[in-house]
């Protein structure tokens, strides 16, 4: 059965963060638009995962309204410490250094999503417990949408994809690697310090979460499912020997999951009526936790072109101008985690002394190490 189309002056597939986050970004154009947000699931989830926000991240969802309601579950990280399991070298990047309250936080990625997902249904059509059957970029751009048997289609001048199911034609690199996530107790508890330390496995991430760790273990698939499968004082034991005992004693874990890795990105060439953020333009590997940072900065740039020039949105000339604004960004954080990554998880001698030399050299130039600082935190134009 087919219902009536529908139309709306701007469609966002994706009701996660992103997509609620730009759903809250236009809710002051005028003249008003009417947006329409299409989200699959009912609740949000209750699997545990960490999200690392940037300074810059925060400050944008200060501007949406919602930092308020979240801050008081959010743990600031003041301090980085950057170093290589077993060779010399390590970098330690401060909030004081900058003259600010912290360089990110630490919040779970359920309580953003339903948070944001709650501010968006207040200022926009947020339609959930639906199915996206497909989507055309045509003109008008076309959406069918399914639920209770019924199918519908929706017109729309411009259509969002915030969903990371919506890269068919994405360019993938394979890490053959897992990330390992899961909190973590210890002694002494955690504070507001975030490590980031290179194993010859992969990285290994341990961020301040309410008094515990919040972990990001990059292994290979059978370590992964072998470590998610040991008894608790087993794992804590082999994480112990994987990152030493500079955070101090870990004493218990919980929420292990395993996600397998990849770096995705979308076909660049522009589409008419239609634009992809988020995941669904990109999905990075975990290091250095700029994954969502980058998604925050799709929607910013996109709302400031939508508020400027809402008459215009979704012809090609206009998607072609998005992207060209948001290419050079996306290009450089794809390359900075992908060559992170690359250089080092492995344990080759010689690239262990020049990655050592690097992390040394970052440490000594306060300048250098104040401009990296500034962009992990702030984006690229801190």
């Amino acid at each position: 059965m087919s219902a009536a189309a529908e139309s709306a002056d701007v469609v966002i597939v994706g009701g996660g963060p992103a997509g609620s986050a730009l759903a809250l970004a236009l809710a002051d154009t005028v003249p008003p638009l009417r947006v329409m947000v299409l989200e699959a699931r009912t609740a949000a989830s209750n699997e545990y995962r960490p999200l690392a926000l940037s300074r810059g991240s925060s400050l944008f969802l200060q501007r949406l309204g919602v930092w308020p309601q979240l801050s008081a579950a959010a743990t600031p990280i003041r301090r980085i410490h950057v170093s290589q399991r077993g060779r010399f070298g390590r970098s330690q990047l401060e909030a004081a250094e900058l003259d600010v309250p912290a360089l990110g936080y630490v919040i779970d990625y359920g309580l953003l999503s339903a948070t944001l997902a709650r501010a968006a249904a207040q200022v926009s059509e947020y339609r959930s417990g639906l199915r996206v059957a497909g989507w055309a970029a045509v003109e008008p751009a076309q959406v069918s949408v399914e639920r209770d048997g019924a199918t519908q289609q929706v017109e729309t001048s411009l259509l969002v994809i915030a969903d990371g199911g919506g890269m068919a034609d994405a360019e993938t690199v394979d890490y053959g690697q897992c990330a390992l996530t899961a909190r973590v107790a210890c002694d002494p508890p955690a504070a507001d310090i975030a490590y980031e330390r290179f194993t010859p496995e992969g990285p290994l991430a341990l961020l301040p979460d309410r008094g515990q760790w919040a972990l990001v273990w990059t292994v290979a698939p059978a370590r992964a499912q072998q470590l998610c499968g040991l008894d608790e004082t087993d794992f804590c034991a082999a994480l112990q020997q994987a990152f030493g005992h500079r955070a101090g004693c870990f004493t218990g874990v919980s929420h292990r999951a395993s996600h397998p890795l990849q770096l995705r990105r979308s076909a660049r060439q522009p589409l008419p009526h239609t634009v992809l953020i988020g995941n669904a333009a990109q999905t990075l590997h975990p290091v250095a936790g700029q994954g969502f940072n980058l998604a925050l900065r799709d929607v910013s740039e996109l709302a400031r072109q939508l508020l400027e020039a809402p008459q215009a949105a979704g012809s090609l000339d206009w998607t072609a101008r998005y992207l060209a604004a948001r290419e050079s960004d996306r290009s450089r954080m794809a390359g900075f985690t992908h060559g992170l990554v690359r250089l080092f998880s492995n344990d080759i001698a010689p690239l262990g002394v020049a990655r050592g030399a690097a992390l040394s050299l970052l440490g000594s130039l306060p300048p250098l190490k104040r401009w990296f600082a500034r962009r992990m935190s702030l984006g690229p134009h801190g």
